[in-house]
């Protein structure tokens, strides 16, 4: 025997509406659900992946200077690095006598002169390569650049919040024989911290070194951060010591 009331035409129209308006409701937070994602789950990694590094370098040759030879009449001066400039001889007008028509005396130059000067020291002939090459690396100065160029490097022992941290070093061979093709790395405290492998670097012959400013972005805030600089860091160049191939400093990077 069924007890239960038999289903009226407005109730089942009533059930019918309801579940129509739940399903909607259900796609309608579906739809938001996704729109949010869209919005802030790509932020939140682009925050993540957003730190770049900016790197220049300035190389200069351990070569020694050559003799300067300086020919011509009268003497000539260049100073090292200076601009050239020269005197005649000094010239002398014999004594004339007196006359009601004086003839003109005309000068004569003196002797021409030539000489050679040998600056520092050097000789024009480089050492011979021999041995081993020997990296030594210097770190000069940390702080932070002002804009996206490396020139705008502010020494600094503290990083102003917001702003890219940098760091300058310097790679000398102080080895005897050329190095060939090296890298270097950078161990940079960004909000993932990170390891930055440099390109290819040109081979630097016995006293040759290059300057270099590098600067990061997303730099992590806190009190004594580590910037630290390596040298032949994967060891693919044989070297005399492995020692000197890395140096450090702290830096206070400024949150919030």
């Amino acid at each position: 025997m069924n007890t239960g009331a038999p289903e009226t035409p407005t109730r089942q129209v009533a059930v019918k509406s309801l579940a129509v308006v739940g399903f909607i409701a259900l796609i309608a937070a579906g739809m938001m659900l996704a729109v949010s994602t869209a919005r802030y789950v790509p932020a939140a990694f682009s925050r993540l992946g957003a730190a770049a590094v900016s790197l220049s370098s300035v190389f200069t040759s351990g070569t020694p200077a050559s003799l300067v030879v300086v020919p011509g009449t009268g003497t000539t001066t260049i100073p090292f690095g200076g601009t050239a400039t020269s005197t005649a001889p000094a010239t002398t007008t014999a004594p004339v006598t007196p006359k009601p028509k004086p003839k003109p005396v005309v000068p004569t130059a003196g002797p021409g002169q030539s000489s050679t000067y040998q600056i520092s020291g050097a000789t024009t002939t480089p050492p011979a390569l021999h041995g081993l090459s020997d990296f030594a690396t210097t770190i000069t100065a940390v702080g932070y650049l002002t804009s996206s160029s490396t020139d705008s490097f502010v020494a600094s022992t503290t990083v102003p919040h917001g702003a890219s941290a940098a760091v300058k070093f310097t790679v000398t061979n102080i080895g005897t024989n050329a190095t060939g093709a090296w890298k270097f790395q950078a161990n940079i405290p960004t909000e993932t911290s990170y390891n930055w492998v440099s390109p290819i670097q040109a081979s630097l012959n016995p006293g040759d070194h290059i300057d270099y400013v590098l600067g990061f972005s997303q730099a992590k805030a806190g009190v004594n951060q580590t910037i630290s600089i390596v040298a032949n860091y994967d060891n693919a160049v044989i070297e005399t010591s492995t020692n000197n191939d890395s140096d450090s400093r702290t830096v206070t990077i400024l949150g919030s």
